[in-house]
């Protein structure tokens, strides 16, 4: 990925707060010779590094991924960023925006154990401690007939390289007026972005008052 220097998050405990935050991803990798994705929900495993999911059988994704270097991008908040917010009209149109993309090698859950507690770690994580719902409820049966639709997957993470886009290389003034607009807009993500700015604004104005 393109990062300049400006834009480069550098903290990998950042950078998996972010995955987790943004754990619906896209996994890219080769078949049959073609850059094919796959958009999976993915359970993060900090401490061992390590990704886990699932693709559907039927998606022949799976069928050459084994072993291969995979891309997974996890996408964040983006907004339209208008020169008309600024107080110069020398600039163009940009878009700010927070991406995280990993590289690791994938390999196939071989044991249907493995799968299962992949799958109760996932449905875990995803409803959450107050949800009522319990995945061994649903009954054996069903619940091996459901992993036979499947196919289990890990990703050991090799690389990971974060961008995070927010003005930084336009004066504060500046960031602040864009702060400003985005904050008025009906968007949920022109909001999220407007608060990463404003983190990152009072972040670098407290670093400078300590120097």
């Amino acid at each position: 990925m393109y990062i300049p220097k400006y834009f480069k998050m550098n903290e990998e405990k950042e950078l998996f707060q972010f995955m987790n935050e943004y754990s619906f991803a896209t996994v890219i990798s080769m078949h049959d010779g073609v850059p094919t994705a796959t958009q999976l929900p993915l359970v993060i495993d900090a401490e061992n590094r390590q990704l886990y999911g699932h693709f559907a059988r039927a998606n022949g994704q799976w069928k050459d991924a084994e072993n291969q270097e995979v891309l997974v991008l996890f996408q964040g908040p983006h907004a339209y960023i208008s020169p008309s917010w600024y107080e110069s009209t020398q600039a163009v149109p940009t878009w700010n925006y927070v991406a995280v993309h990993v590289y690791g090698t994938l390999k196939m859950m071989e044991d249907a154990n493995d799968v299962a507690s992949a799958l109760a770690d996932m449905v875990s994580v995803y409803e959450g401690p107050t949800s009522t719902y319990r995945l061994e409820e649903a009954g054996k049966d069903y619940l091996r007939g459901l992993q036979k639709g499947i196919v289990g997957f890990q990703i050991s993470i090799q690389r990971i390289e974060g961008k995070e886009k927010l003005s930084q290389n336009h004066s504060v003034e500046r960031q602040k007026r864009i702060v400003e607009v985005l904050e008025k807009q009906p968007y949920a993500d022109s909001h999220k972005i407007a608060e990463r700015m404003k983190r990152n604004i009072q972040y670098n104005e407290s670093k400078n008052r300590e120097r």
